[in-house]
């Protein structure tokens, strides 16, 4: 998956994007200052008032021009709009033909109109070669959703989805190890329902 990701970002993502007209270029970039970049990388990206008036004074510039290169300077770190695309692109891509795999798979199941069929039989239920694929499909997934967080541009909430893709993992091992995969389908169709939205 990460290597498909990878193929995918820039073979199929990139074209549709600049086909779309989504801008390839980042936010504007701050004028080239060795001390205020110095205060930046070393002190702090987020300079109080007493700091911006020490500033002032030793560049000769007023404070709301400080402000500016700042700000300026942090939105620079932030990925384009055509980076955020081509990485959201993928994973709706895959929500979606996931969403519509579980759904045709569902479909053809007793346990989607009653979910009392998701009990009968348990834990002696056969395996279906569908839903060992359904299962190992997101799993491998949500593996490389995990470990792409780490090369991708680092988000705010990267610790909250890092604990999701934990958690997600989790439950879909356990769910397959204790065969409560009937049950565990539906789950997994909704939650990509959701993700497919969000995306």
């Amino acid at each position: 998956f990460f290597f498909h990701s990878c193929v995918s970002h820039r073979f199929i993502a990139k074209p549709c994007a600049l086909g779309l007209k989504v801008q390839a270029n980042g936010p504007q970039k701050a004028q080239p200052n060795a001390i205020l970049e110095k205060v930046f990388t070393a002190i702090t990206k987020h300079p109080d008032e007493k700091r911006l008036e020490g500033l002032s004074k030793q560049l000769d510039w007023d404070v709301r021009s400080i402000q500016r290169w700042f700000r300026q300077r942090r939105n620079q770190e932030k990925p384009s709009t055509l980076t955020k695309f081509c990485e959201s692109m993928w994973r709706f891509t895959f929500y979606l033909y996931i969403f519509t795999y579980g759904v045709r798979f569902l479909k053809k199941t007793p346990w989607l109109w009653n979910t009392r069929q998701c009990w009968n039989g348990y834990p002696y239920q056969p395996l279906m070669p569908d839903l060992h694929y359904y299962y190992i499909v997101e799993l491998s997934f949500y593996w490389s959703l995990m470990f792409s967080q780490f090369i991708d541009i680092k988000r705010k909430d990267f610790g909250i989805m890092f604990t999701h893709h934990i958690v997600t993992i989790t439950l879909i091992t356990f769910s397959y190890v204790t065969n409560l995969t009937r049950v565990g389908t539906l789950t997994l169709c909704l939650h990509d329902a959701a993700d497919v939205v969000l995306e």
